[in-house]
């Protein structure tokens, strides 16, 4: 299984980045998708997450500002980022929970990451 993360970059405080997460691998079926981000010297956090029926849950930092949305055809992952600051510069992990057809069960599985960086 792979999870191909992209969309990070350079932008200026106030503006807006929209990350995209995409699934493959022989995969049976994605329950949640998530996005964690690991800031310098800091512990990795999760920003928001996504049920396969919808359901979202966002840290408190970013509640308002981030906007989690999932396509189950496509098995992508989204998080629309605005009103970017300068404390949200990171590298943001996709995470996902998914049924492989080679295992009995779910496991947590990782991207590689994307760097977003807030500076003007």
């Amino acid at each position: 299984v792979q999870l191909q993360a992209s969309g990070g970059g350079l932008v200026q405080p106030g503006g807006s980045l929209r990350l995209s997460c995409a699934a493959s691998g022989s995969i049976l079926a994605i329950n949640s998708m998530n996005w964690y981000r690991q800031a310098p010297g800091k512990q990795r956090e999760l920003v928001a997450g996504i049920s396969v029926g919808g359901q979202t849950n966002y840290a408190d930092s970013v509640k308002g500002r981030f906007t989690i949305s999932r396509d189950n055809a496509k098995r992508r992952v989204y998080i629309q980022m605005n009103s970017l600051k300068p404390e949200d510069t990171a590298v943001y992990y996709c995470n996902a929970h998914i049924l492989l057809a080679s295992r009995t069960g779910y496991d947590y599985y990782w991207g590689q990451g994307t760097l977003v960086t807030v500076s003007s």
